[in-house]
């Protein structure tokens, strides 16, 4: 892995001047924003009963959808479809080097965009003088669940950049895909065909991975470790995938 320092710091140029990566933030900076005042003029005209943390992340889904495609698609679909990806492995560097170098720069960069949402709540606490408003427990499990289940989420684009050579394709691929593991998911989970007895291991299976279960749990400040182990063995299994995907390109190829 020592060539891994040298390969993230180029992916992090490459995405500081990709179009889609300003775009990205753009609209998920533009799309929290307007959550965020939403949320104050709904606090401004009656109480509530929860802090605005917890309110904050309830939509975390919508900007993730689209946000994760538009930082992953390009980092293996577009070395493919020029060809650099062959150029590149004959150099001194592994697969696997080159696959966790772009996954880190895109997570680096998902969580600089969160990071950044966190001056709402600065503006918020320096404007109105009420701590009240910042609830560290709501807020502190949200980022965290932000910064965990980011993992998966970035692995997960990864892998879909590592199946296609468009780039268009690879972001549809990684929005179906998460839109599965937080709908989907949920509405298995509620099917009445796994009601029968015979199907009550699968049905508990698909309720230990309910994200917004675990959005709710973390910014109530509940941390299970079977939660982190959820997010964490799945980010190693699609990064896996991706690195046995891009290999098994190179051979047909």
């Amino acid at each position: 892995m020592k060539h891994f320092f040298t390969l993230l710091s180029h992916e992090i140029r490459m995405l500081l001047v990709s179009a889609s990566t300003y775009i990205a933030a753009m609209l998920f900076l533009a799309f929290m924003g307007f959550i965020f005042t939403r949320i104050l003029e709904s606090y401004s005209t009656a109480p509530q009963d929860v802090s605005p943390a917890q309110v904050f992340f309830q939509l975390f889904w919508f900007p993730v959808l689209f946000m994760v495609p538009m930082l992953t698609m390009k980092c293996l679909a577009e070395e493919r479809r020029l060809g650099t990806i062959e150029t590149l492995l004959t150099t001194p560097v592994t697969t696997t080097e080159v696959v966790l170098g772009k996954y880190t720069a895109a997570y680096l960069l998902y969580l600089s965009l969160w990071g950044s949402t966190t001056g709402f709540f600065y503006i918020l606490r320096k404007f109105s003088g009420d701590a009240r408003f910042l609830d560290p427990g709501p807020l502190t499990g949200g980022y965290l669940f932000i910064a965990v289940s980011g993992l998966f989420f970035i692995a997960i684009g990864v892998f879909a950049s590592s199946l296609s050579r468009n780039q268009a394709v690879a972001a549809i691929f990684c929005a179906t895909m998460l839109f599965g593991l937080m709908f989907g998911l949920s509405w298995l989970a509620g099917s009445t065909a796994l009601n029968r007895e015979t199907l009550q291991p699968a049905r508990v299976a698909l309720e230990y991975a309910q994200v917004f279960t675990h959005r709710d749990d973390f910014t109530r400040g509940i941390v299970d470790t079977r939660q982190l182990l959820f997010y964490l063995s799945g980010t190693v299994l699609a990064l896996i995938f991706s690195i046995l995907g891009v290999e098994a390109k190179l051979l047909h190829s």
